[in-house]
């Protein structure tokens, strides 16, 4: 049976959510079917019988799960014969310190520098929730919350130097291969790189070399979501 997955979507079809690239890429490694359909921002309190405020959502024949680090445990619970998720407890506890370690680190930084770029790519039913919730959380524009972005990068790139130490030893996150650690902050890059042509990372950054190649991941389903054009 198909896994539907309630997908992130903006203009031109783009799917750019961070979190549902994590479960479009746990459900890949399990090797289970999926449908991603697009759900606009808009629509995401009508999805799965209603109550939901964020996605990815997941419904799995009668089963309905939300957030994309209980949709990663329920699939490990569910499908243990398949390939792990986690490689473990342990993996489970890396991958949660990962996920704050964005939350918190990451994905703040990353909204400052892309977030006008976000809006822009967005469906035109979208644009009012997102500039009004945005704003209010910020309490400026848009536009202000970007300004001067090119000397703010620095300190998103300062803040990867972590990633850096680790990928000097291993070629992942979790190590030898990719697990779901590696789908968390690879979700956040997506985000990025799906909806803003300003370039997050340097060319000869270990980070890209390891954002490339978790775009190659099964089949290239990363980077067959096409890169924002400049």
């Amino acid at each position: 049976m198909t896994i539907l997955l309630y997908d992130l979507c903006g203009a031109d079809d783009v799917r750019f959510s961070p979190y549902c690239w994590r479960v479009k890429l746990a459900l890949a490694r399990k090797g289970l079917p999926f449908e991603a359909r697009p759900t606009p921002f808009t629509e995401i309190g009508t999805i799965a019988g209603g109550g939901h405020k964020t996605v990815p959502v997941i419904e799995d024949g009668g089963q309905i799960v939300r957030d994309s680090f209980e949709i990663a445990l329920y699939l490990e619970a569910a499908y243990p014969d398949r390939p792990t998720l986690f490689g473990g407890d342990g993996g489970k506890g890396m991958a949660r310190f990962v996920e704050n370690w964005v939350k918190t680190e990451i994905n703040p930084g990353l909204l400052r520098l892309i977030v006008v770029d976000v809006h822009e790519a967005l469906l035109p039913v979208d644009t009012d929730y997102f500039r009004q919730s945005r704003e209010k959380r910020f309490g400026m524009p848009l536009e202000d919350i970007q300004a001067g972005r090119e000397e703010r990068l620095s300190d998103v790139r300062a803040a990867l130097e972590p990633v850096r130490h680790t990928l000097a030893q291993q070629p992942y996150l979790s190590g030898s291969e990719a697990l779901f650690a590696d789908y968390i902050l690879f979700g956040s890059l997506q985000w990025a790189r799906a909806t803003s042509p300003f370039q997050i990372l340097a060319d000869d950054d270990p980070v890209t070399g390891w954002f490339e190649r978790c775009l190659d991941l099964f089949d290239g389903l990363g980077r067959a979501q096409p890169a924002k054009a400049a």
